[in-house]
């Protein structure tokens, strides 16, 4: 039978609020850097990496299978993926698993905060619509007097490990460069952002485990707890919170589900100085919160509300680019 009425589907029953899911999200990427601290521990930065990747593709595989998403095709849209994975996903967890050898977790978390003020930096260069203004340039500036609040550049960088925060921070950039790299390549892709995803994540194991095996040898042992630590970080910090940020950008929009970015550093510092004892000193707090006080006047737009306004240049860091294909990279 049928109807001149077009029908309007069912809305999505969500055992959550959005509102918890959002602060599960938080605690999920804030506890993800002491994950990795707590895995380097015991196994080498790229097998840290290789475990979260690993873990985390095979959740997203499995919701793939359940939704019955089938792979991508397309010779180009595999190699733009191929990009996508080494800048998004196998690069900084990489690069970040490396720092956390010689730096705090809380640290590791601050730097990971100044993504969006690198995205902001970059867009104005490469993405030629997104126009600079007064309060964006403003927040740029505010942002990187942050850094240096938190890098103490007053006392010269004293007791800093500048190899291992560099290492961060170049992490924090690399995701920008990645997420202008999709907008470039993949924003018109017909394809779901799950499948998206799955594929780019699976490339990124691979590109893990090629390289992997080359430059570490096989651990003497799998201590409990670093295991688990591997494994927490890649079901819950990669595929699980995949998961979940899609699905709050479905729901509230990519402007409100995107300001889960501001807490993860917070709970990242709280973590990692209750749970490990890291010291931490005045100006770290001060200058973390300068830094996310630069980076939201970055990410502002006039009009900007509760699921609409334009766009953020730069997503939560920690998310794969289709989580916001065409609406949030």
């Amino acid at each position: 039978m049928s109807s001149s009425v077009p029908s309007t589907p069912a809305p999505v029953r969500r055992v959550l609020d959005w509102r918890l899911r959002f602060g599960l999200l938080s605690l999920v990427w804030g506890f993800s850097f002491l994950f990795m601290k707590v895995g380097t521990e015991s196994f080498a930065p790229f097998q840290v990496t290789l475990g979260r990747l690993a873990f985390g593709t095979a959740v997203v595989a499995a919701a793939m299978a359940v939704k019955r998403e089938r792979l991508p095709r397309g010779a180009w849209t595999w190699v733009h993926l191929a990009v996508a994975g080494f800048l998004l996903n196998a690069l900084p967890f990489s690069l970040f698993a490396f720092s956390e050898l010689t730096i705090p977790s809380s640290l590791a978390g601050i730097c990971n905060a100044t993504s969006p003020l690198w995205g902001m930096a970059l867009s104005l260069v490469a993405l030629s619509e997104d126009r600079p203004t007064r309060r964006r340039v403003a927040g740029l500036g505010v942002g990187f007097l942050g850094v240096l609040t938190v890098l103490g550049v007053w006392q010269g960088f004293h007791g800093l490990d500048v190899t291992g925060t560099a290492l961060a921070l170049l992490a924090s950039f690399s995701y920008p460069v990645g997420w202008i790299y999709v907008r470039r390549t993949l924003a018109a892709s017909r394809h779901s952002h799950l499948s998206l995803t799955g594929a780019q994540l699976g490339l990124a194991t691979l590109q893990l485990a090629v390289v992997t095996p080359v430059f570490t040898s096989v651990p003497s042992g799998f201590p409990l707890l670093p295991v688990l630590a591997v494994a927490a970080l890649g079901v819950l910090g990669t595929g699980i919170a995949f998961l979940v940020q899609y699905d709050l950008v479905a729901e509230v929009g990519p402007t409100t589900a995107q300001m889960v970015t501001y807490f993860t550093p917070v709970i990242a510092t709280a973590a990692g100085v209750a749970l490990l004892g890291e010291s931490l000193s005045w100006s770290t707090p001060l200058g973390a919160a300068v830094v996310l006080a630069g980076a939201a006047l970055t990410q502002s737009r006039p009009g900007a509300g509760r699921g609409g306004g334009a766009p953020a240049a730069a997503p939560s860091p920690q998310a794969s680019p289709g989580v916001r294909q065409g609406s949030r990279v």
